[in-house]
Order: C-alpha cells, then structure tokens, then sequence
C-alpha cells in the first residue's frame, strides 16, 4: 500500500476484496481461474490503483496461461472499475492497472536456492567430522611448552663471534692485556 495516507491503505484494502470477489462471483471467464489478488496500491492521490495479481498454473504452461488472464483482466477492466465505484462510494474512482506479482514465483525460487545451500552445509559438515590436519593440529610454538630437545630454549648470539679476533691485537680481552703488561 503505497504512500503515508492511511486514506489511500483503507482504500487500496477495499479496492482488493471488491475486485477478488468479483472475479469470483460476477466475472464467469475460464481465463480467470487460479487468480489470486495479492495486493493493491493506491497513489496519495487516489487516482491509480495497482492491483498485483498471481495465478497458480499448470506446470509447463505457466507463461500462456498468465497472458491469456492478463488479456482478460484488460478486458474486464471497465467492469471492474465500475464496480469499486459503487461499493467504494468515491466521488473519483481510481484507474485500475493489473500488474502481475513476480514475488511468488521468485520467493520458490529462493526456497530451493536455500536447500541446496543447506544441502551443501550439511555435506561439508560432514566432511569436516571425519577430517584430520594435514601437520600438526597447532602449527605454533607457545610459551607454556617445555622447551627443545636439548634443553635451550634461547639462542646465544655470542656464540657466532669468535674468541680469536681477526683485528690484529694479540690479546682476547684487556684483563690479559694487563696481566701481560705487569709480567714484563
């Protein structure tokens, strides 16, 4: 029901059993069967009425079914029409403008894409069950690990440097630098 005008709601709701029972009761077209009135709208200014409709059809023959109603509906418009004017009591009845409701049959095809996709999540669930690590469930070293094989857990850098400098000075460190200055 379109717009803010709570008018226009009262009126789009009247417009749609007006025009669901007639094509029941006072519209005797075979191409009329199965037609559900799924909602109407109503401008602000009440001058167009949309009137969504949807057929339930016989599989495969789904599309000339709806052509054939939508071609009786046209038809039946004038009807229809003046129909709503009487039991509405307007002093301007709207336009009536029938516009097939593609909701349906989009919704169905929804609801299958959400079962395959359920379909699929139960299988990987599944799969998921039985499924092992290719290494270690835990690639990564923590802290509360004991430490390595060999006992050190910290890497000695001194250990790369050398007790022999290449520098050139004969002594390892100044405490036998002094110890040779006080032999001589």
């Amino acid at each position: 029901m379109a717009g803010t005008n709570p008018r226009a709601a009262r009126i789009a709701a009247l417009i749609q059993r007006v025009v669901a029972s007639s094509i029941e009761r006072e519209l005797h077209d075979k191409r009329l069967t199965n037609i559900t009135v799924t909602e109407v709208r109503v401008t602000n200014d009440l001058q167009i009425a949309k009137i969504y409709w949807t057929q339930l059809g016989h599989e495969g023959k789904e599309s000339g079914e709806r052509k054939r109603a939508q071609q009786a509906l046209d038809q039946a418009k004038g009807h229809l029409r003046t129909l709503v004017g009487r039991k509405a009591g307007l002093r301007l009845t709207p336009q009536l403008q029938f516009v097939f409701d593609e909701v349906p049959g989009e919704a169905h095809e929804i609801e299958d894409i959400l079962a395959l996709a359920r379909k699929r999540d139960e299988e990987l669930a599944k799969a998921r069950a039985t499924a092992q690590y290719a290494g270690d469930a835990d690639p990564y070293k923590h802290d509360d690990e004991p430490a390595d094989e060999d006992g050190e857990d910290e890497v000695d850098y001194d250990a790369d440097f050398d007790d022999d400098s290449d520098d050139g000075s004969e002594f390892d460190s100044e405490d036998d630098a002094t110890e040779e200055g006080l032999s001589e």
